[in-house]
């Protein structure tokens, strides 16, 4: 049985959601301020038209940083949030109104939560079918405050990125009609040596590594906006 054969996951849950206003513009505390953000994405039962530039009825606020057929559709690892939740349980500086319970899935504003998959076990280039669909992984999600500010935690964005659980993003090769429920099924692994956790750790840490950062630099299947940052970290070193 081949590897793609063996690598199955299944769509917990699928969320949507156009960008909206929250906070209060009398609040002094930055995180009640007003700011317009899409991350507030809702559960949604039935199938779903996933088109180039993500789901039918989703949005994003920054165009500038969020969006675009490289980030078409954000995922999210639905085993990740038991550990989350016993994390924040342990967490001394939590403040006692933390919806610990809360936090599950979407909690990362995510369009597809999936079992059976994770920054360990997907990667870069992997095509998978779901529903009448076709998607391809682009990139790692990079948190930004966002993050932080939905959960009016700051040290959340930083957390993730320590853990490595920030999730994927993926483009969109064949549209078609998504659902809950629907397998995630592995059809092509161009690039089996490179999960998403490793290119989070050649980004995040491991920045003298200029033979594996020329290496994706130059490769076509991530995302152009990572890409370039290879490009400039290689450029750097001889410079």
């Amino acid at each position: 049985m081949s590897e793609t054969e063996l690598i199955a996951a299944e769509v917990v849950q699928l969320a949507v959601g156009m960008p909206k206003r929250y906070g209060n513009p009398e609040s002094s505390d930055p995180m009640q301020r007003v700011w317009t953000t899409g991350f507030f994405k809702q559960p949604v039962e039935g199938e779903v038209q996933l088109n180039q530039l993500g789901f039918e009825g989703d949005g994003v606020a920054d165009l500038v940083n969020h969006g675009g057929v490289d980030k078409a559709v954000l995922c999210y690892c639905a085993e990740h949030y038991p550990v989350w939740r016993n994390e924040f349980q342990q967490l001394d500086s939590l403040a006692s109104s933390f919806p610990v319970k809360d936090f599950g899935n979407g909690a990362f504003g995510e369009n597809l939560t999936v079992s059976g998959l994770s920054e360990e076990t997907v990667c870069l280039g992997d095509v998978y079918e779901i529903g009448t669909a076709k998607v391809q992984v682009s990139q790692p999600r990079q948190p930004c405050w966002k993050l932080g500010r939905r959960w009016e935690l700051k040290q959340l964005t930083a957390l993730a990125v320590t853990t490595g659980r920030m999730g994927w993003y993926i483009r969109v090769l064949e549209e078609g009609a998504v659902a809950k429920g629907q397998s995630m099924q592995l059809i092509e692994r161009p690039l089996p040596d490179w999960p998403i956790a490793r290119v989070n750790e050649l980004f995040y840490r491991d920045r003298h590594n200029v033979e594996d950062a020329r290496t994706m630099a130059d490769c076509p299947l991530l995302a152009e906006v990572w890409r370039e940052d290879f490009r400039s970290r290689v450029k750097k070193s001889e410079g």
